[in-house]
């Protein structure tokens, strides 16, 4: 049972409704009912353990894999009947950046521009490029960006064609922490456009610092969805000493999953 603190704003249609997703692999039951509502224009983290399901996921909400059981709508598509709808509303970015090192930044925005029919490749390309500060950058193979910079180009790729909703997957593994606020910013700047973000990590002051709400997957259900002060007031208040000490969300994170495993063993 999901814990729901407070409630999403409200909006006519939610960017994600999910109900009851159920995916196993063999014996293995990933995801166990899931539910999870994302409301438009909103960044939301999904955090959880290896192993949890937050990739499963993702996979189901962007079409390339299939639930056993439950209802997955993004902007209230169905993501099986409507399937080809979904994928024209939506971009993915995987835990790798999936660039053409052989190429340039910008021949790299004007091949995806080109590939989805637009008008202007160039001027798509330079127009991305300048908001996500790669300009200088532009010209050069992408052979030559820091870990940072292609997981900026990856994700300013995935903006092209203006999607409704993107599905960002553990969009920092493997980056130094100078890469990190690099996509960090990157992120912000494509939520700034009113695009909806569903975020998966394991960082939890990732989460922190980009989310408007949280939710918490544990054991193939999510066991709490809120804000991050929704999830702090969770723990007992803070002790007062000569300074205030404030539970950080990996308090949260690790006292909720421990409290339900207990739970779960009584």
């Amino acid at each position: 049972m999901t814990t729901t603190l407070g409630a999403p704003p409200a909006t006519a249609t939610p960017a994600i409704a999910v109900t009851g997703l159920r995916k196993s692999y063999g014996d293995v039951e990933v995801l166990r009912g899931v539910d999870l509502e994302v409301a438009q224009g909103s960044i939301v983290a999904l955090l959880g353990s290896n192993g949890a399901g937050k990739t499963t996921l993702v996979r189901i909400l962007s079409t390339l894999l299939k639930a056993d059981a439950g209802e997955a709508n993004v902007h209230g598509l169905d993501v099986v009947t409507d399937g080809a709808a979904v994928r024209a509303a939506i971009s993915l970015t995987g835990q790798f950046a999936a660039v053409d090192e052989v190429l340039t930044g910008r021949e790299n925005l004007v091949m995806i521009a080109q590939l989805r029919h637009l008008k202007d490749p160039g001027r798509i390309a330079d127009d991305i490029l300048e908001r996500f500060s790669l300009t200088d950058a532009g010209g050069r193979r992408v052979a030559t960006y820091s870990g940072g910079m292609r997981r900026r180009l990856d994700i300013s790729m995935s903006l092209i064609g203006d999607p409704r909703v993107i599905f960002l997957d553990e969009p920092t593994t493997g980056l130094d922490p100078q890469g990190r606020l690099e996509v960090w910013a990157a992120i912000r700047e494509v939520a700034s456009q009113g695009t909806t973000v569903l975020l998966t990590t394991q960082y939890l002051d990732e989460a922190e610092h980009l989310a408007d709400r949280i939710a918490i997957l544990h054991e193939g259900r999510i066991i709490v969805d809120g804000t991050l002060a929704e999830l702090k007031a969770l723990l007992p208040p803070a002790e007062v000493e000569y300074v205030e000490k404030q539970p950080s969300l990996e308090d949260v994170f690790l006292a909720v999953v421990g409290a339900r495993k207990t739970e779960e063993h009584r």
